[in-house]
């Protein structure tokens, strides 16, 4: 059970620092001269480097909440689990630690799914998705991952 419990917290605060570098660090879409990530615009021209801030569309805006919603349920999330570790009876399930973790889940695919379909208008032909982008979609399986664990996780003394 300790192994479990163990792993349980190492893959959720896996899918907590993904969030946390993917809606942070400027990548998430990168080009020869340029970056751009949630919040800026860079460009680097003869030599000198300048951050704009980012479009203030309302996809864009709403992209922005819903990773940051992500790392909020993700946190609680993680909060209700230590709460419950200690509090809940034997034989009781993680039901609201892993509704948190799934809602958390479901933010982080919205956001990069409106990021997916809306971001060719907003982005140059030249420039590819970068790091951070991928980061956010792989801290998707991650997150509903270690919450459809603790839907299904009892506790055992």
């Amino acid at each position: 059970m300790l192994l479990l419990l163990l792993g349980i917290i190492f893959l959720h605060g896996a899918a907590l620092v993904l969030l946390f570098v993917s809606t942070i660090v400027s990548a998430w879409t990168v080009g020869y001269s340029s970056t751009s990530d949630l919040w800026t615009n860079c460009t680097q021209t003869n030599g000198a480097y300048s951050c704009e801030t980012g479009e203030t569309g309302e996809w864009i805006q709403a992209v922005q909440a819903l990773m940051i919603l992500s790392i909020i349920f993700s946190f609680i999330s993680l909060f209700l689990f230590f709460c419950q570790l200690f509090t809940l009876q034997k034989g009781g399930r993680f039901f609201l630690t892993g509704v948190f973790q799934v809602l958390a889940s479901l933010f982080v695919m919205s956001g990069a799914i409106i990021y997916t379909v809306k971001s060719p208008d907003w982005v140059h032909e030249s420039e590819s998705y970068g790091f951070a982008y991928i980061l956010a979609w792989v801290a998707f399986p991650l997150a509903l991952i270690s919450g459809l664990i603790y839907l299904i996780l009892r506790k055992r003394e």
